[in-house]
């Protein structure tokens, strides 16, 4: 290990992985560095199927060791702070590392102290969530006799927006096969189904299909997983819309003047998720916490020599493996031109990310959006003979399931631009 690279890169995740391989195949002789505390890379996309008992925990996992590209330096440890000043990040155990160029790639972390009662019901009895445990999921799924399956995600921004929902459905299509009772709740803060009005349309035909009900502007603040009571506040404009005439049916009631309480029998919960505290307490962030990067360069607003990509980026789009793809091509053509002695000029990214919305076993629609909420499918999905990514297709599945890890661990871990 040098106490010194030419590109350094935080996180050994989807963004730094990518980042150093294509690094690699554009420059060899290049020195790089990878600060990554963990032995395990996974690929957290299947992590839904595995909660649904379509797809074994264990394939989603390798070893950090086989995927670090040859010639760069495995920097076993954690990054803790920095000196921007003097091109230095600190770590806790190996010292200070400096750099030429810094591509900062943590990812997020989960916080679950943000929800009163999460952390010590989380992972616990029927509480489950796919971010964290997506094993457990399964096991409470299996374990379900019926009543009130309730779906919910916090106020925060979180990784793949629509897995909350995916569950959701593939819950309710568990339980109509296996002719089990229930009434499935999907609780967000936001105020649509999906923002892409294609991909919506498609998904209110689902919610009706499985009579799932929609609870939009529910804010989750409270879990007491052993009265199994979830409390949320009506973050709409309109009072009189928390309560409707199915609350009899899934046991709502008011508490206080805009919380509403909900009985459950499982509650599937996406965690409040932020930046590394590392990260936070960094002059590196936006007012919000995030990394603070130009959202079309990805270039840090303050610090030209540092970019940033993946969840941690401060940027106005869903934060998924599918936007580092496109992400990543421009960090490497705008590092290749600082040090050429350029300017970062290339400004290409517009914000593309996708989603794979599982809406069934079977059966998936794909969001591919931009910055401005446009529907822009892959024209290569035609290939498959995909010729409408926004309905229903079990092709698209089959994509999910089986080519999308193909193309990860095959293509993108290795340098390639899919």
């Amino acid at each position: 290990m040098k106490s010194k690279y030419s590109v350094l890169i935080i996180g050994g995740g989807a963004g730094g992985m990518m980042t150093a391989a294509q690094l690699k195949r554009s420059k060899p002789n290049l020195s790089v560095g990878i600060i990554e505390p963990a032995e395990t890379h996974y690929y957290q996309p299947a992590w839904t199927l595995v909660g649904a008992g379509t797809y074994d925990y264990d394939d989603t996992a390798r070893p950090m060791k086989d995927l670090i590209p040859n010639g760069v330096d495995w920097i076993k440890d954690y990054a803790n702070g920095f000196d921007t000043d003097n091109n230095i990040v600190k770590t806790k155990s190996s010292g200070d590392i400096q750099y030429d160029y810094l591509v900062v790639s943590p990812g997020l972390v989960m916080d679950p102290s943000q929800i009163e009662g999460l952390e010590s019901a989380l992972g616990k009895g029927v509480v489950c969530s796919n971010y964290t445990d997506s094993k457990h999921t399964w096991e409470v799924l299996k374990n379900f006799k019926g009543g009130n399956a309730v779906f919910t995600q916090p106020t925060t921004p979180i990784k793949c927006g629509g897995a909350p929902q995916k569950i959701a459905y593939l819950a309710a299509d568990y339980f109509r096969k296996n002719n089990i009772e229930s009434e499935v709740i999907f609780a967000t803060p936001g105020t649509v189904l999906f923002g892409v009005k294609e991909i919506r349309d498609t998904l209110q035909k689902v919610v009706n299909r499985y009579g799932i009900h929609f609870k939009p502007y529910y804010a989750p603040i409270k879990v007491d997983g052993e009265k199994k009571i979830i409390t949320f506040k009506y973050v709409g404009d309109d009072e009189n819309q928390c309560i409707t005439n199915e609350s009899k049916q899934i046991g709502e009631r008011l508490s206080g003047d805009t919380h509403i309480e909900m009985p459950f029998d499982m509650l599937h919960i996406a965690p409040p998720q932020v930046a590394p505290k590392f990260i936070r307490e960094s002059n590196l962030v936006n007012e919000s916490g995030w990394l603070d990067v130009d959202i079309h360069s990805l270039q840090h607003n303050t610090f030209d020599n540092i970019f940033g990509l993946g969840d941690v980026a401060g940027l106005p789009t869903a934060k998924t493996g599918a936007a580092i793809r496109k992400q990543v091509p421009v960090v490497i053509d705008n590092l290749l031109s600082l040090m050429d002695n350029k300017k970062a000029t290339n400004q290409s990214y517009n914000g593309y990310s996708s989603c794979p919305l599982v809406t069934g076993y079977g059966k998936m629609a794909l969001a591919e959006f931009d910055y401005d909420g446009n529907f822009t499918p892959d024209p290569k999905l035609k290939l498959m003979l995909i010729f409408n990514s926004a309905k229903e297709h079990w092709r698209l599945w089959l994509l999910k399931k089986y080519g999308l890890p193909y193309l990860y661990w095959n293509k993108m871990m290795k340098g390639d631009q899919v």
